[in-house]
């Protein structure tokens, strides 16, 4: 039977940020990697972080606190790790060394050994590892993280609700493993997978938690009939699980509205749901409908989690309200995991107030859930005082956005189409003149290692202890010895090595009208990887050059073409917290009339070849299949306003990764770039089955994981080289990493370059 705990028990939040304010986990991960920290300090730290985090939530007034969202590098590779979804190539690592190591083994590879790849969560830009399953894959409850969490929150005096990636969302994420027949699905592992769930929901419930939450934001996708089906089929056996008792249930959707898969969940046995009503506000339409509701707690996820801005606390409290006439119960939720923000805007002490009044992170955002809360049950007369100063700060702030009419009037001249269409896509366009390389032509995708030292000169630089003649001098040095190093490696066409730059997004907003930076303002993007994204609040102009002295210097020093470095529009959207005021188009638009006055000054400096890098192309991409023709062609539009100006002598590169390719071949050739470099390393050149025969100009596929600590051999570059070329053209073919060195040590930046530089040659000899 099922036991009867309390009704769910007031506000919450879906997930919290994990890496620690300071980036605590961050630093003690990497020195553990390191060999500076040993295992027990690492996990002390972690233990501190989470205890913080329940701590905080709790005394900040949240009905129900969430835990297992804490991860030392991702919670799909957590989730593979606890139901036993172990690759093959592991299990020697997993009988003979300590959980953690393993699970570090399957993120960053070990020799020989090559990690699982790595793709983006939905249309977010944190990543996740890919689980890959076959028909041979025994999954058993195996790690667990989510009870030990759980005791360890109630020994601090909190009580928690675990937080599991529910099994269709796991499953319709993984991937079939290498060995696997063609005709298996991972769906086809669906019913061992929630048997271990059962099992994983009844330790949960024998250790007292009285609720768990399986997130399943895989259904706020185009799903088929079947997928749809298969989603009650699994709540019914989670949610009845007869012979043994289970915790309440809540079953949590983010970054989109479930659509028709809302009534097949409402009539299941779960006992609550919950709804992303930022992203998904279309679920509020339909749910005066689905009488099923009435007997369930819905979660009313109105507070943005994916984004820095201040919630119209009114308009959210109506959109529950309405919400409240057509369920059992409504709770005041986020509308996904503050993973995605940073922690505190109270700790950024140099934006102006006109930003910060605007701004709510990830703890002021649960300040307006618990404010919220307190709105729908003791009415907004309880809470009037609060609402009020709230809503005085939004009208106050939304009047001080910065309007530029010289950009509006440009745009407005170019009119509101988009530039012409790219070349016909066969056959190829040959190469221009200025453009010839040699065959399969070396190059890399643009940073190389940042020292210490570089680090430091910068930091100094914006402290006012280097004047800008030093910190020129500086960075002239560096580039210069960049570029001595890859012409010693041998490598065909250059780049400046990026040593001016902290970050490919923010480097930009710091240049470039209308934005913002933070100085504490971190937000995971993989594993040990944080980024700040930027915050874009106004019009975007350029005031002045941003890269072109850099990159001419590097021209200056070689013979050899050196590229020029921008970052593309839609990847500065797609890495920056965006203003929500306009449509994102024309904010792209905006970004893309920027850039292209820098590729007009880099090609009138001389520059021939110039790379616009669009690694969140797909990122972006709508969920919903109807969605996605108008955002490719503001995507394309942006892209191509960027470079529609160039001479025909001038090449043009840009650069995607780690995402599903195939749904945006289309735009792919649509931007229309001479030279298209991709990850496809972690993939074992996977995704050129589907990418190569689309894009008809050259392609470079990433032979080179970049994000493993391993140095790959010439002989296994050969060999991936080998495979690209089955792919596409020998004509078309260049070699690369699979993305930028920046966070790599030189010593192995240098040997892997120079074996796949040897790796070229070899192949070079096999195709003359």
């Amino acid at each position: 039977m099922t036991s009867a705990p309390s009704p769910f028990p007031g506000s919450t939040v879906i997930g919290y940020p994990r890496i620690g304010p300071d980036r605590e986990l961050k630093r003690a991960t990497e020195r553990y990697w390191s060999g500076i920290l040993d295992r027990d300090a690492l996990r002390e730290t972690a233990a501190g972080l989470r205890r913080d985090t329940w701590n905080g939530l709790r005394d900040a007034g949240l009905g129900s606190v969430p835990s297992n969202t804490f991860s030392y590098y991702d919670q799909m590779l957590d989730t593979a790790l606890s139901v036993g979804a172990i690759p093959e190539r592991f299990a020697r690592i997993a009988e003979q060394e300590d959980p953690l190591d393993l699970l570090f083994a399957m993120a960053r590879g070990r020799e020989g050994i090559p990690a699982c790849e790595m793709t983006k969560w939905f249309d977010t830009n944190y990543h996740y590892l890919v689980p890959e399953l076959g028909p041979k894959t025994r999954l058993a409850p195996a790690d667990r993280k989510a009870v030990d969490e759980f005791r360890e929150a109630a020994e601090l005096g909190v009580r928690t609700r675990p937080v599991l990636v529910g099994p269709l969302t796991f499953l319709l994420l993984a991937k079939p493993a290498e060995q696997a027949p063609a005709d298996f699905r991972t769906l086809d592992l669906i019913g061992p997978l929630v048997e271990v769930y059962v099992d994983l929901l009844a330790e949960l419930a024998a250790a007292g938690a009285e609720w768990v939450q399986l997130d399943e934001p895989a259904f706020a996708a185009d799903r088929t009939p079947e997928e749809i089906a298969l989603l009650g089929k699994v709540y019914d056996r989670l949610a009845a699980a007869p012979s043994r008792p289970r915790p309440r249930l809540l079953v949590a959707s983010y970054f989109g509205e479930l659509g028709p898969a809302l009534p097949v969940l409402a009539r299941t046995a779960v006992d609550a749901i919950g709804l992303d009503l930022v992203a998904g506000a279309a679920d509020l339409d339909s749910v005066a409908g689905i009488p099923d509701l009435l007997g369930k707690t819905v979660l009313a996820g109105v507070v943005d989690g994916r984004n820095v801005w201040r919630t119209d606390l009114d308009a959210a409290l109506s959109k529950a309200t309405v919400l409240a006439g057509a369920a059992g119960r409504v709770e005041i939720s986020t509308s996904c995991s503050l993973l995605h923000v940073p922690y505190d805007v109270d700790a950024e002490t140099k934006l102006t107030a006109d930003v910060t009044d605007r701004l709510a992170f990830a703890r002021q955002k649960v300040g307006e859930v618990v404010l919220l809360g307190r709105a729908l049950h003791e009415g907004r007369a309880a809470v009037a005082a609060e609402m009020d100063a709230a809503r005085a700060t939004v009208d106050r702030v939304a009047a001080a956005k910065g309007r530029d009419d010289l950009v509006r009037t440009r745009l407005a001249a170019r009119g509101a189409g988009p530039n012409p269409p790219g070349p016909a896509a066969a056959p190829p366009p040959a190469p221009r003149p200025a453009q010839r390389q040699p065959a399969l032509p070396t190059t890399t995708i643009g940073s190389f290692p940042q020292t210490g030292a570089i680090r430091a000169d910068r930091a100094a630089h914006r402290a006012g202890r280097l004047d800008d003649a030093g910190y020129t001098e500086k960075m002239r040095a560096e580039i210069e010895r960049v570029v001595r190093l890859q012409e010693k490696i041998g490598l065909d066409v250059l780049v400046h090595g990026e040593p001016e730059r902290n970050d490919m997004v923010q480097y930009f907003a710091e240049n470039l009208d209308g934005f913002a930076t933070t100085e504490h303002g971190w937000v995971q993007s993989y594993g040990s990887r944080c980024v700040r994204p930027p915050i874009l609040h106004s019009d975007v102009t350029r005031p002045k050059p941003i890269t072109v002295e850099w990159a001419t210097y590097a021209q200056s020093l070689s013979d050899r073409p050196v590229k020029g470095m921008l970052t593309g529009p839609v990847t500065i959207l797609a890495w920056s917290f965006v203003r929500d005021d306009q449509p994102l188009g024309d904010t792209a638009r905006q970004v893309g009339l920027a850039l292209r006055d820098e590729v007009t000054d880099l090609e009138a400096a001389g520059l021939t070849i110039i790379q616009v890098d669009e690694p969140a192309l797909r990122e972006l991409l709508p969920l919903h299949e109807r969605d996605r023709e108008a955002y490719l062609a503001w995507a394309v539009d942006s892209f191509r306003m960027v470079n529609g100006a160039v001479a025909d002598a001038t090449q043009i590169h840009t650069h995607l990764c780690y995402s599903e390719f195939g749904e945006v071949v289309g735009a792919i050739d649509g931007l229309d770039a001479d030279v298209t470099t991709v990850e496809a390393a972690r993939s074992r050149m996977e995704v050129l089955a589907e990418l190569g025969p689309g894009v008809p100009r050259a392609l470079g596929p990433g032979i080179y994981d970049v994000h493993s600590p391993e140095v790959p051999g010439t002989d296994e570059l050969a060999g991936q080289l080998t495979a690209a070329r089955r792919h596409i053209g020998a004509d078309r073919l260049w070699a690369n990493p699979d993305c930028g060195l920046k966070t790599r040590g030189e010593p192995e930046v240098v040997a892997a370059l120079t074996n796949l530089v040897e790796a070229v040659h070899r192949v070079r000899e096999t195709t003359a």
